[in-house]
C-alpha cells in the first residue's frame, strides 16, 4: 500500500446512486481518496492506478464482478476486494473468497457499516504487516552492524596484537 493514511478505494457499482452512497459514506469515514466506476471495464481501464481496496458489485452488465477480482489479482495480488453485493448465495461468496476476495457483503440495512469496519481491519492488518517488516529491517541491520564492529575489532586484534594483549 502506497499510502497508508489515504488508500486508494476504487467503488465499481453500476447503480449510480448506491455508488455515490458508498463514496459519500466513505469520505464521511475521512477515507478521501476514492475513484467511482459504473462497470468493471472501467475498472480495469483504471486498474494501472494500482488501487489499494476495490469494492465491487458482483453482477455488473459486461463483465462481472468475479471477473475483475481474478483480472486484477493477476496484476496487482495486494489489493483487497470487498464484495458488495445484493447476491444473498453461499455459493457466490465461497466463490468469490477462493478468488482471493477479501469479504463478501451483503446489500442490507447494515452493509455500510460492515464496510466501514471491513476497511478499517484491512488498514490495521497492512499497517501490521508495514510495522513487522520495518521491525524486522531494524533488527537484521542491528546484527549486520554488530557483526561488523565485532569483525573490525578482531581485524585491529589481528594485526595490533599487543594493543589488544589481555592480562
Amino acid at each position: 500500500m502506497k499510502n497508508h493514511k489515504y488508500p486508494l478505494i476504487f467503488i465499481v457499482e453500476d447503480n449510480s446512486v448506491y455508488n455515490k452512497l458508498i463514496s459519500n459514506h466513505l469520505r464521511s469515514h475521512k477515507l478521501i481518496n476514492t475513484e467511482s466506476f459504473l462497470s468493471g471495464e472501467e475498472c480495469l481501464k483504471n486498474i494501472q492506478r494500482k488501487p489499494d481496496i476495490i469494492i465491487q458489485d458482483y453482477l455488473l452488465e459486461g463483465i462481472n464482478g468475479l471477473d475483475v477480482l481474478v483480472a486484477t489479482k493477476k496484476k496487482y495480488p495486494s489489493t483487497d476486494f470487498i464484495f458488495l453485493s445484493g447476491q444473498d448465495s453461499i455459493e457466490i461468496a465461497i466463490n468469490c473468497m477462493r478468488f482471493g476476495a477479501y469479504d463478501y457483503i451483503v446489500k442490507d440495512q447494515y452493509a455500510l457499516i460492515k464496510l466501514s469496519d471491513k476497511i478499517n481491519k484491512i488498514l490495521v492488518h497492512r499497517e501490521l504487516i508495514a510495522s513487522n517488516k520495518r521491525f524486522k529491517k531494524g533488527i537484521t541491520l542491528f546484527f549486520v552492524a554488530l557483526t561488523i564492529i565485532i569483525l573490525i575489532f578482531a581485524c585491529l586484534a589481528i594485526l595490533y596484537p599487543t594493543t589488544f594483549l589481555i592480562h
